[in-house]
């Protein structure tokens, strides 16, 4: 599908909801490990319960926490939590991603010339939306893959299983927990993600640098990813803690950020950044190219079926 033209006939709003979750859940399919190390590495260091001392690090950088859940808890530990996690892309990124453009036009009152302000706007629409839909799956996911198998502290045992326990023991506000950090940090990663996309992808067209194909999409998929990483990473690690956290250990997600600064120091908030910018900007590329791939495809085939004899 490279260099294929686009038809005449732009991808309608459905044909972009679908293609952005089905981009999204190939995407996760292939960098759930760095997503799973990702989270390892951000909870690590924080105690379950106020009479528990943090323990000593246990993992040390991408490579080595991907060894050692694999080694200590068997392979598919890393994949803990896909299920909720694909759940949650085809909720969550159909709408954050498939719905942009959408919005961006309805802001821009069906303007082609979108301006920075619409974009963002739109980035933040989207996002808070896709987080009022996919928060439950959101909290399942972060915490399969947080828990550890090998240490004998499985707190679920499916994913059915989870949203069970979570209701039944938190209520279901527990299923809820952590929006406001989630709220905060889509609304950054959808502006960095999408719009940085947007504005590089809009850049090199407009410049003639390259065409709207394979190397363009790369090239704005990957800024996009390194962007959003270095921007949204402290919210994301605050998300990550809160929604793994004992109930009642953190009076909030703004309490959870004051404890982690008072006892871990600034560094805290970037924990995990290199596996987030490793998943990040491969996901990026992952979802983006097959994104764009998946709008000519499915646009091409409607075409295809209208079109006279």
């Amino acid at each position: 599908m490279v260099g294929f033209k686009p038809t005449d006939v732009p991808p309608t709003a459905t044909v972009k909801f679908l293609s952005a979750g089905t981009a999204a859940c190939i995407a996760d399919l292939i960098t759930f490990p760095l997503d799973t190390a990702k989270v390892r590495l951000q909870v690590q260091g924080e105690s379950r319960g106020p009479s528990r001392v943090p323990a000593g690090p246990q993992y040390r950088g991408v490579l080595g926490t991907i060894l050692t859940v694999a080694r200590t808890e068997g392979p598919g530990s890393l994949y803990s939590g896909l299920v909720a996690g694909l759940q949650r892309q085809m909720s969550f990124a159909s709408v954050r991603i498939g719905l942009y453009d959408s919005v961006k036009q309805f802001y821009t009152k069906g303007s082609e010339h979108a301006g920075v302000g619409s974009r963002l706007l739109a980035g933040c629409t989207t996002g808070a939306l896709a987080v009022g839909l996919a928060q439950p799956t959101d909290v399942v996911k972060v915490r399969f893959q947080a828990q550890a198998r090998a240490a004998g502290s499985r707190r679920y045992q499916g994913t059915v299983d989870a949203y069970k326990t979570i209701a039944r023991e938190e209520g279901l506000r527990g299923l809820w927990k952590g929006t406001s950090p989630n709220v905060a940090r889509n609304a950054i990663v959808n502006c960095a993600e999408l719009v940085t996309y947007d504005l590089i992808k809009d850049a090199l067209l407009r410049g003639g640098l390259m065409a709207d194909d394979l190397p363009c999409h790369l090239t704005s998929a990957f800024g996009a990813g390194f962007c959003t990483t270095v921007i949204a990473s402290p919210v994301d690690v605050v998300k990550t803690r809160y929604m793994n956290s004992a109930s009642g250990q953190y009076g909030g997600a703004v309490h959870c950020a004051l404890t982690m600064l008072r006892k871990e120091g600034p560094r805290a908030f970037y924990k995990g950044f290199m596996p987030s910018f490793l998943r990040l900007g491969s996901w990026n590329v992952v979802m983006f190219v097959t994104y764009e791939q998946l709008k000519r495809a499915i646009t091409a085939a409607r075409a295809a079926s209208v079109a006279p004899c």
